[in-house]
């Protein structure tokens, strides 16, 4: 049997909560970690929340796993990880992902507008000139 999309949107979706920007805003002041998993050219073009760590969507295995030459420290399986990317898709698949992986708390804190709303800093793209 096969899964579709939606199947494991809706999967995701039930093993890591959503969060609000008010309160990623305070696990962060706890030492959570804000990752955004958007690709790199969404950053140039959108900017991105201040005191965000990125690591592409495509990556994240390979960052989130201590055992490979790519795994980056700021990802630890104690540390609270608030997953973000732009419409809160690849958050979600992201977060499973790294519950599947042992990290023991995982959120969702959905896409990069929710944060922007919720009143969080952002550092502007940097402007390439003309």
């Amino acid at each position: 049997m096969s899964v579709t999309a939606a199947d494991l949107l809706q999967a995701a979706h039930a093993v890591v909560p959503k969060i609000s920007a008010a309160d990623a805003q305070a696990k962060m002041a706890e030492g959570a970690l804000l990752l955004d998993v958007r690709d790199a050219p969404e950053l140039q073009a959108n900017g991105r929340a201040e005191g965000s760590h990125h690591i592409p969507r495509g990556m994240l295995e390979f960052r989130a796993d201590a055992a490979t030459p790519f795994h980056d420290p700021e990802l630890r399986k104690d540390r609270p990880v608030i997953l973000h990317c732009a419409s809160g898709g690849r958050a979600a698949l992201a977060g499973k992902l790294l519950k599947d992986m042992g990290f023991a708390e995982v959120h969702n804190l959905g896409g990069f507008q929710d944060w922007v709303d919720g009143g969080g800093a952002v550092i502007e793209p940097v402007d390439p000139g003309m």
